[in-house]
């Protein structure tokens, strides 16, 4: 069996490590906003290019905070993609603003730039570019699109830790940028967590009290602030992960190459790159019109996989409320998207033989 992802086994690379910084903080005395958490947000901040970071409980609680910092709520639109994980929305919605979802562009899964301007209103505050499957989106576009109407513009970095754009890592391309550090991401805790980075002195002051009951000093509360703090132990395990993120984002981009090249001419549709974009491949996610079928063959052929998303947000209970306009694409890449195996851990031979199961699947679809 090629499993979608064995995070037993690439955590047990660095058992060592790992251990040894487990132990260090047991032996400290002190859990929460403390010395281990400090350096990881210096050393992710300069993996960024950015002056700031601040650890905070998970990814969906980083683009929130933002939203608060920046006085975003009731009243307020804010324009995300109509295809990505449901917390870009959710963010929004415990906000008390509207998300506003605009399609993707059709290769790249990211926010398509040519149609956002259409849904820019006058309560629209900020844009929430998704970096979607570890591939940046077009952030120079998107930021032009926000300076002409004095939006925010806010990424969602939850799927490209080391993720580029014309040279330039995601985190500093908008004015803050949310990471999840959710175990299965490239740069994965072991348990939940997440951060924000920012170029903004200001804001960075503010989030360093929001997330912490609104308080910079004990029992003093300038804000109405969240519990919202990345731990000691979280920390300490990320800061050895982080060392090693480059190589296993190397390891990502060789098995998408060679995907890429081994299922040409089959019948999945396959992922592209943007010409000056370096994704991280958190995902290697492909569209067959035959999608559940296919899912099925290559289980019963030992080959595991996932949908990244089954329901699009807009048809989703929990937004069920809410009258929406059209969203083909959303749907359609609800119906369509599978996500093949991919980790640092997978071999030439598990990526031929999955190529070969779905060359196989062809051949009985006939």
């Amino acid at each position: 069996m090629i499993p979608f992802l064995d995070l037993q086994q690439i955590n047990a690379r660095h058992a060592d490590e790992l251990n040894a910084a487990l132990q260090r903080v047991v032996h400290s005395g002190w859990y929460v906003l403390g010395e281990e958490t400090a350096e990881l947000e210096r050393a992710f901040a300069r993996y960024c290019g950015v002056p700031h970071c601040i650890g905070v409980a998970n990814g969906l609680e980083a683009l929130q905070l933002i939203l608060l910092a920046y006085g975003i709520g009731a009243g307020d639109e804010v324009i995300v993609p109509s295809h990505t994980f449901i917390a870009t929305w959710l963010a929004v919605s415990h906000t008390g603003a509207k998300p506003v979802p605009v399609e993707p562009e059709p290769h790249h899964y990211t926010l398509d730039p040519e149609r956002i301007e259409r849904a820019i209103t006058s309560r629209t505050r900020a844009i929430i570019p998704v970096h979607l499957y570890g591939h940046p989106a077009d952030m120079d576009a998107i930021q032009a699109v926000a300076k002409r109407h004095g939006l925010r513009v806010i990424e969602d970095a939850a799927q490209a830790h080391g993720a580029r754009l014309r040279g330039r890592a995601v985190g500093g391309l908008g004015d803050a940028a949310a990471f999840s550090f959710y175990p299965g991401k490239n740069l994965g805790a072991l348990g939940d967590g997440g951060a924000i980075t920012t170029h903004d002195d200001r804001l960075n002051e503010t989030l360093r009290k929001l997330r912490n009951y609104g308080s910079s000093r004990k029992y003093q509360h300038d804000l109405m602030g969240l519990n919202s703090r990345l731990d000691e132990a979280q920390s300490a395990v990320l800061r050895v992960k982080l060392r090693h993120l480059d190589e296993d984002n190397r390891v990502r981009c060789k098995i998408a190459q060679q995907y890429c090249a081994l299922l040409q001419g089959t019948s999945v549709e396959l992922p592209t790159v943007h010409e000056e974009a370096e994704s991280v491949w958190h995902l290697f996610v492909v569209r067959s019109q035959q999608r559940d079928a296919l899912q099925a063959y290559l289980q019963q052929h030992g080959v595991g996989t996932l949908v990244h998303y089954p329901t699009a947000c807009h048809r989703q209970l929990a937004y069920q409320h809410v009258s929406w306009p059209s969203l083909p694409l959303a749907e359609q890449y609800a119906r369509e998207v599978i996500s093949l195996p991919m980790s640092p851990l997978l071999r030439t031979e598990d990526v031929q033989a999955v190529a070969a199961a779905i060359r196989g699947f062809d051949r009985s679809s006939g």
